[in-house]
């Protein structure tokens, strides 16, 4: 029997090229302890077959709801990147000798949040992972110069997020609310996103990881991205004291990243590792942005992104947190003041399954799609991109 295709998904998208691995789909309900089979035998098709089953248990949405702006928030909350790109060297040892006390501080705090997440021996042994996870999204408030508009919880998006990795730099995410969504991913050299209403399109500069595994599914990648960080200070984030750590896209990487109108001006991570246990609870990035076409005024949008981690759990031997909450503001300001406006955006996501070194997982499942494959990819955008940062704010405009 064929596996039936599931629409607009990264399953089907990607049923050619993985045929051989998945097992066939079963019609009908699901018998009694079947599920509970496939989730204790980890091998790619019985995983991919368990997620379709959970995932069309969350993606309904519910009756009476005031639905958000499915695009905008897609845009914004789906797959952002991080500031710079991580190396795949091992993590540095220790040393205090010539080198400043912030940069020594940041790296004796990563090796402490190495250790808590389950230590860089056992992130080494780590090939691929594989994790799925409900979320809901929601439009929460908008503000003009004139007005402030606000939805209730309720209205909040029903969905849900699946991502796959492969170590150390190829990794493919969707996700989707209601009758929408959007997929992204990287092969190592090229990182794309994918949205219905957008196609595919290619990001410009260095090769960057997603945010959302630095929102602590990948212990390893997050250890290796703010390795190069700096210690800042300290602050309380709740009930824990946390020491400060950030990193700076330098100009370099801004530059590489710019593109026609869309010209990105900074982007800082800050990370929050908590003195307690040493893990990292909570996320804040601030990206600024500038467009300007031809004759018309400069418009700037910033965009700051708050992620709290919660609910930390070993899977495997790997210390992740399950559940989480991100506020986003966006914030569009010219030189008239009238015309500024401010959005704030919020999702809450559980994970509900994680699983390392899933068999049959092989590169080719990380394949750009054809657009991006096909001829010259320059030539291509050059017809029918604009920046990743600029295509969010051309839905912000519409």
């Amino acid at each position: 029997m064929s596996p039936r295709k599931r629409s607009s998904s990264t399953i089907s998208r990607r049923s050619v090229s993985m045929r051989g691995n998945l097992a066939p789909l079963m019609e009908g309900p699901t018998p009694e302890g079947h599920e509970k089979d496939l989730r204790k035998d980890r091998s790619l098709a019985n995983i991919r077959q368990w997620m379709k089953w959970q995932l069309e248990k969350s993606s309904w949405p519910s009756a009476g709801q005031k639905r958000s702006d499915p695009r905008l928030l897609l845009g914004v909350l789906g797959c952002p990147l991080a500031p710079v790109a991580v190396s795949t060297e091992p993590l540095p040892h220790l040393s205090i000798k010539d080198v400043p006390i912030e940069t020594s501080s940041a790296q004796y705090i990563v090796q402490q949040y190495s250790a808590a997440t389950g230590g860089s021996k056992l992130h080494g042994l780590i090939r691929n992972s594989y994790t799925m996870g409900k979320v809901r999204m929601l439009t929460s408030e908008f503000e003009t110069a004139s007005r402030i508009t606000r939805n209730p919880i309720k209205a909040a998006e029903n969905g849900w997020f699946v991502l796959w990795q492969m170590m150390p730099d190829k990794w493919s995410v969707e996700l989707a609310i209601e009758d929408s969504s959007v997929q992204a991913g990287s092969n190592g050299k090229t990182v794309w996103r994918y949205t219905p209403w957008l196609g595919a399109h290619a990001a410009k500069g260095p090769v960057r990881p997603l945010r959302r595994a630095l929102q602590g599914l990948d212990p390893m990648t997050t250890a290796s991205m703010f390795i190069t960080a700096h210690c800042i200070g300290e602050k309380k984030i709740g009930e824990e004291d946390c020491f400060i750590l950030k990193l700076t896209a330098d100009p370099s990487t801004l530059a590489a990243r710019s593109d026609g109108p869309a010209e990105i001006i900074r982007h800082v991570l800050f990370g929050y590792f908590s003195q307690r246990t040493g893990l990292l609870v909570y996320l804040e990035d601030s990206h600024l942005t500038r467009v300007q076409a031809n004759g018309t005024e400069a418009i700037y949008w910033e965009t700051t992104i708050e992620s709290a981690l919660e609910d930390y759990k070993y899977v495997d031997g790997i210390n992740i947190p399950h559940a989480g909450h991100s506020v986003v503001t966006l914030f569009r300001f010219g030189e008239e003041a009238m015309n500024h406006t401010k959005t704030r955006m919020e999702e809450t996501w559980n994970i509900e399954e994680v699983a390392f070194n899933v068999p049959g997982l092989s590169e080719d499942f990380f394949i750009p799609p054809a657009e991006i494959r096909q001829g010259n990819a320059t030539d291509v955008l050059q017809q029918k991109e604009k920046p990743l940062d600029a295509q969010v704010c051309n839905e912000l405009e519409k």
